[in-house]
């Protein structure tokens, strides 16, 4: 039977919550009385099983246990509250003959032990240092968590990357709660855990593969549990296998999870002998996983989002090609030489993807030439100046659309020159933005290099040599020099353009240029 002791009216925020837990109602009483005269708000059961219905209807700050009672004993009570409750401070009561077992339940996290027959003025005295000891790990983390989570959220915040969130949630792990090795599983929203980061702690030396992680296992946990924290062998249920020495001595997993769903675990392991996870190091990581949680969510949705860019471009380039059955193709292989000049020429990352899309859209305005463009012959002095006007269209069809907005530059000035007679602006040297300037070579080079209707496609060396003739009056010789450089490096590698995405989705099987 489950007995309740209500000693104080509803405590306030400042009065410590204790539950005492024994089998013997004389020792429940004794105890009640004289904690709640020392000021605790103190209620009471009968074994373990009634503790548990106590610490699911209110939250406490410790719990004093019994080590042998009916139903359940302390031992058990001290893993169930580890594993549910484990802010919880608890303290075993015990007689001389289980001393030892109370050694046992102080190492597997009991903050200290009891004996009986016992003074009050002992157990009230280590109640007050066991709720003080509880006070300054929480005063601790909550210092040691601001700082952190600063941190983390300066670091995230810089990236929209789910790549770079995923690292600096794992190098936070690492720095943060001292673990020797951190892996980070996501969902891919199915119940699968598509992608798998493992970082090691420099300081670290595993000689042997990771232990992975069973997702199983932390499902089934986490469904029941909003904590983990395990120590020795009993973290090893949560590895799909053990891979030998060193092996796991210490397993915190935190849940990642965004508008109630789990979608992934944050993990630390401990591989050092004696090297174990606090629960202040737990509640560390759980903070840490609450904060990044929302960051992988925004992290997905902008790479679901560039995926969407990404296809929107294509598809336009797609029209463009459609419209002219002898330039199918030419768009996605512009935009492959236009990548090629790019690395060479020493651009960032980021760039280079601008100037590839930019390549990929640079005929858009062809969409509003009202003109046949697949007319044998070339084209007449009428229909050249409607052609000339298709930069132009290109800039006002991209502009309404913000995040196309650093393509125009490309597309809308790919004609212009480096001595100043192009067009539509007649722009002249360095007025020309670079990214024009790549695409207005790799572009000439794809045209001069494909059949047209009104003549066949010159070979790769005539081509190479009318750039070399230009560089300095049509292109900038830097540029021109450098396509020159890459396209020869290209070829000598005997590489092919279908390695490109956007070559490949025309199914043109193109490789370099013939000569």
């Amino acid at each position: 039977m489950l007995h309740h002791t209500l000693m104080s009216g509803q405590p306030g925020e400042d009065v410590a919550k204790i539950l005492v837990v024994d089998d013997e109602e004389v020792i429940r009483e004794i105890l009640a009385d004289f904690l709640t005269m020392e000021g605790f708000y103190v209620r009471t059961a009968d074994d373990g099983s009634g503790a548990l219905v106590e610490l699911s209807r209110d939250r406490f700050d410790l719990v004093l246990s019994d080590l042998k009672m009916p139903n359940m004993g302390g031992l058990e009570l001290l893993n169930a509250i580890r594993k549910h409750t484990p802010h919880v401070v608890t303290i075993i009561m015990t007689g001389f003959g289980t001393v030892e077992t109370a050694i046992e339940a102080m190492k597997q996290g009991a903050y200290d032990y009891v004996l009986k027959p016992f003074k009050v003025e002992e157990v009230v005295h280590t109640i007050r240092r066991g709720l003080e000891k509880q006070r300054l790990e929480a005063e601790n983390f909550r210092l040691k968590e601001a700082l952190s989570l600063y941190k983390v959220s300066e670091a995230i915040a810089a990236s929209l990357s789910l790549e770079q969130v995923v690292h600096t949630l794992s190098s936070a792990a690492i720095d943060e709660v001292d673990s020797d090795l951190v892996s980070v599983l996501l969902s891919d929203g199915g119940g699968s855990f598509y992608r798998r980061s493992t970082e090691v702690n420099p300081s670290f030396r595993l000689r042997r593969p990771p232990d992975l992680l069973s997702v199983k296992a932390l499902s089934e946990h986490f469904a029941h549990a909003s904590a983990l924290l395990e120590h020795g062998d009993r973290c090893w249920r949560y590895f799909e296998e053990v891979g030998g020495d060193p092996s796991p001595q210490s397993l915190a997993v935190a849940r990642l999870a965004a508008r109630g769903d789990t979608i992934g675990f944050l993990c630390a392991v401990s591989y050092t002998q004696g090297k174990r996870f606090d629960e202040g190091q737990r509640k560390l990581l759980h903070a840490t996983a609450d904060r990044a949680s929302a960051a992988i969510e925004n992290a997905r949705l902008y790479e679901d989002l560039q995926a969407t860019f990404k296809q929107t471009i294509r598809g336009l380039a797609s029209a463009i090609d459609k419209m002219d059955r002898y330039t199918a193709g030419h768009s996605a292989r512009v935009a492959a030489y236009a990548q090629i000049l790019a690395i060479k020429l020493g651009l960032s990352d980021q760039q280079i993807e601008i100037v590839r899309q930019s390549a990929l859209m640079h005929d858009i305005g062809k969409i509003g030439c009202v003109m046949n463009l697949n007319k044998p012959g070339r084209l007449s002095q009428e229909d050249y100046e409607i052609f000339k006007q298709h930069p132009e269209h290109g800039r006002d069809i991209l502009q309404p659309i913000e995040f196309l907005h650093p393509l125009i530059p490309g597309v809308h000035l790919h004609h212009e020159r480096w001595d100043g007679l192009g067009y539509p602006l007649g722009l002249k040297g360095n007025d020309v933005p670079l990214i024009a300037r790549i695409i207005a070579v790799a572009d000439t080079y794809d045209a001069m290099t494909s059949d047209r209707a009104y003549r066949k496609a010159l070979s790769h060396d005539i081509a190479i040599s009318e750039i070399d003739r230009c560089g300095g009056t049509q292109f900038d010789p830097d540029v021109s020099h450098g396509f020159l450089q890459s396209i020869a490096e290209f070829r000598h590698e005997g590489r092919s353009l279908e390695e490109f995405p956007d070559v490949r989705e025309t199914r043109s099987g193109l490789m370099a240029p013939r000569t």
